[in-house]
């Protein structure tokens, strides 16, 4: 299959900020955390993709942004002009997309059916309606699916909404990133300046409290805080400080 053109005006791939340097990350006990599952779940905004990116690169392993791939799909729904609420198409087009990632320095790849969708998944319109795309049973079954397959091989730091409580039950290292709704809307508003998108803070508050709402009141895979999850509020923390804390996790 094939993705149609969505024309935007943002369509044009734009570099990402660039990743903040940790020092000091050389831990004596690092080679403990080899092999193992990292697990992290939280609300949008809550700084989930890039302290995942970061941890990952700190322990050599490969990053998996679970909702990265219900961007993807939300992308080809909106191109191919399928409705939100059509679960049986939705769930068709989730089993024989292929969606892989290349991890580079500066960026996370992604690409669908072999066409690069990186800059397109994060447009404002895809993120309205990826909480619709990603509520439907059969699109969460064949994705979950795709991100078991990929956690077999181990040594990844999965980040999403469900990774803890229904795609990897038996993480090693599971983790629930919270932030205040305030917070989160300005860490929104920021990126999307970066990306040249208009928007305000009061607007990015409304649309995450629409999106934490249908996230934890969806039938199948809600968003919740696993029993034996370890639970960091990042309101008041830098990215390195999150990073510290999920790393001190895996060596132990």
């Amino acid at each position: 299959m094939r993705i149609l053109s969505v024309p935007h005006s943002a369509r044009v791939l734009r570099p990402a900020p660039p990743f903040i340097t940790i020092e000091a990350m050389t831990h004596k006990n690092l080679e403990d955390a080899r092999g193992k599952v990292v697990a992290i779940d939280g609300p949008a905004g809550s700084g989930k993709s890039t302290t995942a990116k970061l941890v990952a690169a700190a322990l050599g392993y490969q990053y998996l942004d679970t909702g990265a791939m219900y961007r993807a799909l939300t992308w080809y729904a909106i191109g191919h002009k399928i409705d939100f609420s059509d679960a049986a198409t939705l769930s068709a087009a989730a089993e024989h997309l292929t969606i892989e990632f290349k991890t580079q320095p500066d960026i996370n790849r992604v690409f669908m059916d072999d066409i690069e969708v990186t800059a397109e998944i994060r447009l404002p319109e895809v993120t309205r309606h990826v909480s619709e795309v990603a509520a439907h049973k059969g699109v969460r079954a064949a994705m979950v699916a795709k991100q078991q397959e990929i956690g077999r091989r181990g040594s990844i730091v999965a980040e999403g909404r469900d990774t803890t409580t229904v795609v990897f039950r038996d993480a090693e290292v599971k983790v629930f990133l919270e932030a205040s709704v305030e917070v989160r809307a300005e860490r929104r508003f920021l990126e999307m300046k970066e990306m040249d998108i208009d928007t305000t803070v009061d607007l990015q508050i409304a649309d995450i409290k629409r999106r934490d709402s249908y996230d934890s009141g969806r039938e199948h895979s809600p968003l919740m805080k696993a029993p034996d999850a370890h639970v960091i509020d990042t309101s008041h923390l830098t990215i390195e400080q999150q990073v510290a804390k999920i790393i001190e996790l895996a060596e132990k």
